[in-house]
């Protein structure tokens, strides 16, 4: 198995909704995204010849992830009355709205799937909240 590991990171705000505890309130991290892709076979033809993929295309796939969600509020839809959302467009904030829960879990799913649907084989997403925790996505193949 031929595999490549790639990594991006990114500054953002979120909270939790429904958790009792700190992270209920609204908190930011340097996230750490880790991505490994692997092929049983290299590629057989023109420029990525005995590669998994081309390095920079998939280190370039990450990276505008990433990029999207830096400096921004990461906020799970229906997490804020309107009103707020009003307000805080009003004063400018940058805000990324998810359809799920803003945890750990949740974003290595979305940078896995975003991969993928670009067409990398992707096997492991890992998203770190802190530089020793973080979560994982991986699918059994």
């Amino acid at each position: 198995m031929y595999g490549l590991k790639t990594e991006s990171s990114f500054d953002a705000a979120h909270f939790l909704t429904d958790y009792d505890g700190a992270c209920e309130n609204l908190h930011g991290h340097r996230w750490r995204v880790v991505a490994r892709i692997e092929q049983e076979i290299l590629q057989c033809e023109a420029e990525t010849k005995d590669m998994v993929v081309d390095f920079a295309d998939f280190k370039h796939a990450l990276r505008s992830l990433t990029d999207d969600l830096d400096h921004t509020f990461i906020v799970e839809e229906g997490s804020l009355a309107p009103e707020t959302i009003a307000c805080l467009e009003e004063e400018t904030f940058c805000l990324f709205f998810m359809p799920f829960r803003t945890t750990s879990e949740n974003l290595a799913r979305f940078f896995y799937e975003r991969l993928e649907s670009e067409g990398f084989p992707v096997t492991c997403v890992e998203v770190y909240e802190t530089p020793l925790n973080c979560a994982y996505y991986r699918k059994e193949r």
